[in-house]
């Protein structure tokens, strides 16, 4: 059968898109791309937390959708909101990659060999909360724009170092491009690493086609994180780190949140049984609930809007 994919233009989303389409095809489908431009491609001198959050990236992609011009979309699973639009749904979670954050510079080979002040670029509160909570030091700037153009901010030494997810330099091959990669020890974003199909909620036939691309390990991991999210009602852009790993028949769940300036923070690790998945993000969301995670977050609002 024929299936239309919306996508957005930037290098990585294309990989991705592309990796699907192979997929797609080595299953005797026939597919199209139809690639548009979404505003948050367009804005981009302004942090993602004041103009609307990750959702930004995937509404123009929604609309194809839901107005029958395209079927599905191929989406960075950690850009993807928890709640859809009526009529859409997470149709399928494929295998995931490294869900690492990773920095990358051109003169410091470790992220301990930051000097003083070093300006470290990353939209992400959530990497910036980590970042700060160990170097109070470090002088964080706001970095958009497409990968390549955030590698050349670097190269123009803008920046003594930036923050990427370690799946998209892996899929672009953008460690040649730098000196030196060195891989955080940071929690990660919901569903980092991960590919996320969305489709219309009631096209049976194109649910059917693309189930194959669901991989059981990511989609168990996912779902955890992105119920944490959910519960928390953090939505992609709060200072929200969780991270589901599926070894075995148990599941081990971290989490961090807290204040942009990584002043103030909770953090925990919990065991789940596998078997247990469906219900392992909201319980352990609500053990940071019960610790006022809530007024933590909406002070973290407050102060991601104040800057």
């Amino acid at each position: 059968m024929k299936i239309r994919i919306a996508s957005r233009g930037s290098e990585l989303a294309l990989w991705q898109t592309n990796h699907i389409k192979n997929l797609l095809e080595q299953n005797g489908h026939e597919v199209e791309i139809i690639v548009m431009k979404t505003k948050g491609d367009v804005i981009l001198d302004t942090p993602l937390a004041k103009i609307g959050g990750k959702g930004l990236f995937t509404k123009e992609l929604e609309n194809a959708m839901l107005e029958n011009r395209a079927d599905i979309a191929v989406h960075s699973l950690k850009d993807v909101p928890t709640k859809f639009e009526a009529g859409l749904k997470l149709a399928a979670v494929c295998s995931r990659a490294d869900t690492n954050d990773t920095m990358l510079s051109m003169k410091y080979a470790k992220f301990s060999d930051l000097p003083q002040n070093a300006k470290v670029g990353t939209t992400s509160l959530r990497r910036q909360m980590q970042l700060l909570m160990k170097r109070p030091d470090l002088n964080l700037i706001s970095l958009r724009g497409n990968v390549n153009s955030r590698i050349n901010k670097l190269k123009n030494g803008e920046f003594d170092a930036i923050i990427l997810a370690q799946a998209g330099i892996d899929r672009l091959g953008l460690d040649k491009l730098v000196n030196f990669t060195d891989p955080l020890d940071t929690i990660c974003a919901m569903g980092q690493g991960a590919l996320g199909i969305e489709a219309r909620s009631d096209d049976e036939a194109i649910l059917k086609a693309i189930d194959f691309l669901n991989d059981e390990k990511s989609v168990i991991e996912t779902r955890v994180e992105r119920d944490f999210v959910d519960t928390l009602n953090g939505g992609c852009q709060a200072p929200i780190g969780i991270r589901a790993e599926l070894k075995g028949d148990k599941i081990e769940v971290s989490g961090i949140l807290g204040l942009p300036d990584g002043s103030e923070f909770l953090k925990e690790v919990k065991i789940y049984q596998k078997s247990h998945y469906q219900n392992a993000g909201r319980e352990f969301a609500k053990i940071f609930l019960d610790k006022n995670a809530a007024n933590l977050l909406s002070r973290a609002e407050i102060m991601a809007n104040s800057h």
